[in-house]
């Protein structure tokens, strides 16, 4: 199968789409963590697949909702490289992601002791499961730009203040008191590139946009005769695990 490189850029611009055509697993620790419960119920499964301008979310409230569209249209945005998030259901993702194993941490160790301040490398050290830890983060990430900003919501920001408060939350230099705001970005972040590159039976990925844009062939069972031969293009679309087409 032949290799898809990125689009080149503008001379001395660095595509903000880049690191989708590297590993997704940049984050540390978060990977390890958000990949062992990524399958909800069948229930889940079928209303989250049907997402789109009328998904109604089954965690997150309005001002929530409206937040985390903001941040993930921010994150992946649309470009001439290819579709954003929010055309790919991302936030449809997400919202699943908060009711399956994942969101309520069922298979991870929660018990104390809590060190919420501990280094990456030692995983996620702290006592709230992810969809705690997104309800606070939004909560106070939106607090704070209301004292900083004159009381607009991270939404209403404009797109280079709404980057500064992630590179800001990334780096370690924006701090919330009730919540690591580093952690919720490396949640936040991870788990877009997720809704953004899984298979659309989890709710993103609509219409297999992402592989279609990188060339990967998803789910089908045989590709063999297209592996190795530099020259050879795969002829075929991607297959979702879902509908098998």
């Amino acid at each position: 199968m032949k290799k898809h490189n990125p689009p080149p850029s503008e001379p001395g611009v660095a595509s903000r789409r880049g690191f989708l055509f590297k590993t997704i697993a940049i984050v540390p620790a978060a990977s390890a963590l958000t990949t062992a419960a990524l399958l909800p119920s069948a229930a889940q499964t079928a209303d989250v697949a049907a997402a789109g301008v009328d998904y109604q979310p089954r965690f997150f409230n309005a001002d929530e909702w409206t937040f985390l569209k903001a941040a993930v249209d921010r994150l992946i945005p649309a470009d001439p490289e290819g579709p954003g998030a929010l055309e790919l259901n991302v936030p449809a993702f997400i919202d699943g992601q908060m009711e399956s194993g994942f969101g309520h941490a069922s298979n991870w160790y929660m018990q104390g002791p809590f060190k919420g301040d501990a280094p990456a490398l030692f995983g996620y050290q702290a006592s709230m499961p992810p969809r705690e830890l997104y309800r606070a983060g939004i909560a106070a990430l939106n607090e704070h730009c209301r004292k900083n900003f004159s009381g607009k919501t991270f939404a209403q920001l404009a797109p280079a203040e709404q980057d500064q408060l992630f590179k800001d939350m990334d780096g370690g230099t924006l701090k919330f008191e009730q919540v690591s705001a580093q952690w919720f970005f490396t949640f936040l972040l991870q788990n877009t590139k997720e809704g953004y590159l899984s298979d659309p039976i989890h709710g993103g990925n609509k219409g297999m946009a992402s592989w279609k844009m990188i060339g990967f062939p998803g789910a089908r069972a045989d590709f063999l005769d297209f592996i190795g031969p530099a020259d050879k293009v795969y002829p075929y679309g991607p297959v979702s695990i879902g509908k098998g087409t």
